[in-house]
C-alpha cells in the first residue's frame, strides 16, 4: 500500500467535515415565496407553517418542508379547456340535462384559494382532481334541478349560488381545506344547431319584451307626474271658484238682509225705492218725472232738467 503523504489523511477528514457541514447547512435555511406558504414536517408530522421570507429548520431527516401555493387565486375550467389562446369545449363535462329534461353545454370557472395547508395535504391526495369532480356533481345537481328557460336566462345568477353553496358543502364535508372564492358560468346554453338557434330567439325576444317594459315604465314615471300636476291644479282652482261663490253668496244674504230690515220698518217706501232703482238699471237712459194727478190737474217735477242745469252750473261756476 502506498503511503499517504505527510498530512494528507488530516486535510481529508477536515474535507469531509466541512462537506458535511455544508451539507446540513443546505437542508436547514430555506426560502418561502411571496405567493407560498411552507408546511413544516417534523418526522413526518405536521407541526406548523411559514409564511414569505427566510426560515430556519432542523437538518433533514429530523425537519422538512412542503412548499405550496397557498397566497394566490388558482383556477379550474369546467366544459372547456385553454389550448394555445383558444377554448375547446368538453363535451364530457359539459353537457348536462335540466330538471325539465333538456339538454344544455355549461361553461364555467371556478376560483379557489387554499385555506388549511394541513387539510389539503393530508385529507385528500389529489386536491385539484377533488375540487374538479366535486364542482362538475355540484354543477349537475343544480341544473338538473332548474328548468332550461330560467337557467339560460335570469335564472342564471341564481344557479352561480346554489353552485356555490353546493360546492362549499361538499369541502366541508371532506374537510379539504379548499376555499372556494368564486365560481363564474362563461355559458348556459342549448347545443349548438337548430334548437341553439331558436333558443336564442326566444331569449332576444325576452330582452326586446323587457325593453318595451322598460320603456311603457319610463312614459308611466313620465305621464302619471303630469297627470297629477293637473288634477292637483284643477282641485286648486275648483276650491278657489266655490270660495268665491260662498263670500258671492254670503254678501248677496247679507245685502238681503239689509233690505229686508228697512222693508220692515217702510214697506212703501223701501218698494218704491227698489222699483225706481231696478228702472234705472233696466232703463238707464230713461227720464225720471215726478207726478202728482191731484184734482184735476196734473203736476210733474223735470227732475232730468234741473240735474241737466245744475250741471251746467257746476261748469261755469268755480
Amino acid at each position: 500500500m502506498p503511503k499517504l503523504p505527510k498530512g494528507m489523511g488530516k486535510a481529508v477528514i477536515i474535507g469531509a467535515v466541512l462537506l458535511a457541514v455544508i451539507g446540513l447547512g443546505s437542508t436547514t435555511f430555506y426560502t418561502v415565496q411571496e405567493q407560498e406558504r411552507a408546511a413544516i414536517m417534523t418526522f413526518g408530522k405536521f407541526t406548523g407553517e411559514e409564511k414569505a421570507g427566510l426560515h430556519f429548520k432542523l437538518p433533514y431527516p429530523i425537519q422538512d418542508v412542503i412548499k405550496v401555493p397557498a397566497e394566490i387565486t388558482q383556477r379550474i375550467h369546467i366544459g372547456y379547456i385553454e389550448k394555445n389562446g383558444k377554448d375547446i369545449s368538453e363535451e364530457g363535462e359539459s353537457l348536462m340535462i335540466t330538471g325539465d329534461e333538456n339538454i344544455v353545454s355549461a361553461d364555467a370557472v371556478v376560483e379557489w384559494k387554499i385555506g388549511n395547508i394541513e387539510k389539503y395535504l393530508y385529507n385528500i391526495e389529489e386536491p385539484e382532481l377533488f375540487l374538479r369532480n366535486a364542482s362538475i356533481a355540484a354543477i349537475r345537481t343544480v341544473i338538473g334541478s332548474t328548468k332550461l328557460d330560467s337557467a339560460i336566462t335570469d335564472g342564471k345568477t341564481e344557479v352561480q349560488i346554489k353552485v356555490k353553496e353546493k360546492l362549499d358543502e361538499l369541502n366541508n364535508l371532506y374537510d379539504t381545506g379548499i376555499l372556494i372564492q368564486d365560481i363564474k358560468f362563461q355559458d348556459i346554453e342549448p347545443p349548438e344547431g337548430e334548437v341553439s338557434n331558436a333558443f336564442k330567439e326566444v331569449t332576444n325576444a325576452r330582452e326586446e319584451k323587457n325593453t318595451k317594459i322598460n320603456n311603457a315604465k319610463k312614459y308611466e314615471n313620465d305621464i302619471i307626474p303630469k297627470a297629477r300636476g293637473e288634477a292637483q291644479a284643477i282641485l286648486e282652482n275648483a276650491e278657489a271658484v266655490k270660495k268665491s261663490r260662498i263670500l258671492n253668496a254670503q254678501g248677496d244674504v247679507a245685502k238681503f238682509n239689509a233690505v229686508q230690515q228697512e222693508y220692515a220698518k217702510s214697506p212703501s217706501i223701501t218698494e218704491n225705492r227698489l222699483i225706481l232703482e231696478t228702472l234705472e238699471k233696466i232703463l238707464p237712459n230713461a227720464k225720471i218725472i215726478i207726478s202728482d194727478n191731484n184734482d184735476s190737474t196734473v203736476k210733474y217735477f223735470p227732475v232730468n232738467d234741473l240735474l241737466k242745469g245744475s250741471a251746467k252750473g257746476a261748469t261755469t261756476t268755480p
